[in-house]
């Protein structure tokens, strides 16, 4: 099986030939790093799915590793809207970053009863496994580095919807600008996400939050110089 690795040093993906079949990416790179090719620098971490620290890009689409299982000639590349820091390892600040700046945590909470439905869509939202497969997916980067992006938000939602947080104003507040309105609902993000979620469904649902505490998107020319970016009473 040929694999071509687009390393960090090379104009050109190199091409390593592995003699394996029916493995895992990340078993094939273990093999090249340890048996061919020592430089070779990725990274991996549980190898079960979990920890996210193995994505990819796989013929330009995001997996990860421990769970991709490659085909003649694929071509493996480093995430994208992210530094290279060597070969298929990008400085991973942004998760950080973003999720700061969306406070994308517990703010305040009550003794509230909450419907079996609510918890599932909470359970959904919780899965996420800041891999950054939709990060490097978005296309806004390419316009906007301060869009919030879709894997911060989506984790918005799941304190948003939750009828127990007391402080989930604020957190609306705090998405207005470089946020749910920079979003072009292409949903490139869907497909990527290993855990199933769709932060394309949760940014709708923020802008449609937004839109009942009076908030508009800013991007929108109604006309007369208001300021669309603030709650409208």
């Amino acid at each position: 099986m040929k694999i071509l690795v687009q390393r960090s040093h090379e104009e050109k993906p190199q091409e390593y030939n592995i003699a394996l079949a029916g493995v895992t990416l990340l078993t094939i790179l273990n093999h090249v790093k340890m048996k061919m090719d020592s430089t070779l620098t990725y990274s991996q971490g549980c190898r079960s799915g979990v920890c996210g620290s193995c994505a990819v890009r796989v013929n330009g689409r995001e997996v990860l590793m421990c769970e991709y299982k490659p085909c003649d000639g694929d071509l493996v590349e480093p995430m994208r809207n992210a530094t290279v820091v060597r070969d298929l390892v990008v400085e991973s600040s942004c998760v950080e970053h973003f999720n700061r700046v969306a406070n994308t945590w517990s703010e305040g909470s009550r003794e509230e009863k909450v419907s079996e439905e609510d918890m599932h869509g909470i359970e959904t939202q919780s899965d996420c496994i800041l891999c950054t497969a939709c990060y490097s997916a978005c296309p806004v980067y390419a316009v906007n580095p301060d869009f919030i992006g879709p894997f911060a938000l989506t984790r918005v939602w799941r304190y948003v919807s939750d009828p127990r947080q007391t402080l989930s104003d604020a957190k609306i507040a705090a998405v207005q600008t470089n946020g749910i309105w920079d979003c072009t609902l292409c949903g490139e993000c869907v497909p990527v996400c290993p855990q199933g979620i769709a932060p394309k469904q949760d940014i709708t649902m923020l802008r449609t939050k937004s839109s009942m505490l009076g908030y508009m998107d800013p991007n929108m020319n109604f006309g007369g110089g208001l300021d669309f970016g603030s709650p409208m009473f």
